[in-house]
């Protein structure tokens, strides 16, 4: 078995002198292969957390899509440089939709203050915290502060629900966040991050639609992989990744914005 280690941004390693390899194996925790999602695109893999107590419903909803390969063959039929790759519509096209019913809007959740992996920034008015690799911000919902209301932010990698206007239109579109687009923030459903894969994720053909769309060739949970094909795909955690923030927030400053922080990852494969 040969180790790769790999920061999703690789500025963390030039600017921040992180050795991945050199951390301790308690320093690492490894992707649940039922939440993972494997997408080979007609550029390259992209691997996804995704987040079921953020979204549940919504989780559940592209599992299935993935299991019933309703995914397989999509086009990327809106991709908007610096901003926005859409894909997952059966017509491949803007409000296409599959034969089931559209979803409650997963906008937001409760959590308690600790459920979070790690707090990246404690405000008197807010919290920034990652629930894994997923960037989200809380406000306090009780008098302790201890309640907290959650919304996944869109910093690059982000996974989400499209959707049409109405709050409870999501169905089978997914979109991918190519930068910082916090004008999404509360607004739509988040569900996971790209932990592997964002510099295939940024050649995505661009245009609305592209000339040429490149297309989802495959989509599968990491569990449905043959086991001789699935990678073991590991986020840093703990003390290591507190090590990484810090240095991030020493460096930005009152500038610092949790989509500066991007989780390492490293990947076991046979």
């Amino acid at each position: 078995m040969r180790t790769i280690c790999t920061p999703i941004g690789l500025l963390l390693i030039l600017a921040f002198g992180i050795a991945p390899l050199c951390h301790a194996e308690q320093d690492w925790r490894a992707l649940d292969p039922e939440n993972t999602l494997v997408i080979d695109t007609s550029k390259g893999r992209l691997i996804i957390e995704m987040r079921p107590d953020m979204a549940p419903k919504s989780v559940e909803r592209v599992k299935m899509l993935a299991r019933e390969k309703v995914y397989d063959g999509l086009q990327f039929h809106r991709v908007i440089k610096n901003y926005v790759a859409q894909t997952g519509n059966p017509n491949n096209m803007d409000n296409g939709k599959t034969d089931y019913p559209n979803l409650a809007p997963e906008i937001s959740f409760k959590h308690h203050f600790n459920s979070a992996e790690i707090r990246a920034s404690t405000a008197t008015d807010f919290a920034s915290s990652f629930f894994g690799s997923v960037p989200v911000q809380s406000v306090s919902v009780s008098a302790d502060r201890k309640s907290l209301r959650g919304w996944g932010t869109h910093c690059a990698g982000v996974m989400g629900m499209g959707r049409d206007t109405p709050l409870d239109s999501a169905n089978s579109e997914i979109y991918f966040m190519l930068a910082a687009g916090r004008d999404l923030d509360n607004n739509y459903a988040v569900v996971g991050r790209v932990v592997v894969g964002m510099p295939v994720l940024l050649t995505i053909k661009q245009g609305v639609p592209p000339s040429n769309p490149d297309v989802m060739q495959s989509v599968r949970l990491l569990s449905d992989l043959p086991v001789t094909e699935r990678p073991k795909v590991s986020i840093m955690t703990g003390a290591a990744l507190r090590k990484v923030i810090d240095k991030i927030r020493e460096e930005r400053g009152a500038d610092f914005s949790i989509c500066d922080v991007t989780i390492p990852v490293k990947i076991d494969q046979f």
